[in-house]
């Protein structure tokens, strides 16, 4: 009497444990290759706003004095401004040069965290205003 080759252990079809084994291990590796890549798009993706933001800040305090009737005078201020959706410090430095009509402008642009506690230094720009 012969078996039926369908009812013997051999025929069973389907994937072993090892082979499963495989397939998760090189599914894991791809996902979290993926993560990583998308979580450095983001990072780079905030960087570059934030970094963005900054100079618009930066440039357009260095506009504001060179705007100003007068020549500013030497010296140090830092504001707090809300520009898109974070809040900035800005801190303006006026530094004397050699040449007595001129100056030199240092606006350092720092971005506070959610928490508001110390900002971080974003952008640093530098210009030189002189007397019209």
């Amino acid at each position: 009497m012969r078996q039926n080759p369908s009812s013997s252990p051999r025929s069973a079809s389907g994937f072993t444990l090892i082979e499963v084994m495989i397939a998760l291990l090189v599914f894991g590796l791809i996902a979290s290759a993926a993560a990583e890549v998308g979580s450095q798009y983001i990072s780079s993706y905030e960087r570059i706003r934030d970094k963005t933001l900054a100079g618009w800040l930066a440039e357009n305090r260095i506009n504001e004095i060179r705007l100003e009737p007068n020549l500013p005078g030497i010296s140090e201020n830092a504001k707090d401004a809300d520009y898109g959706p974070f809040s900035w410090q800005v801190t303006t430095k006026v530094l004397a040069t050699a040449e007595p009509k001129m100056r030199r402008v240092e606006v350092e642009v720092a971005r506070y965290r959610e928490s508001r506690s110390e900002p971080y230094p974003v952008h640093t720009l530098s210009a030189f205003v002189g007397e019209k």
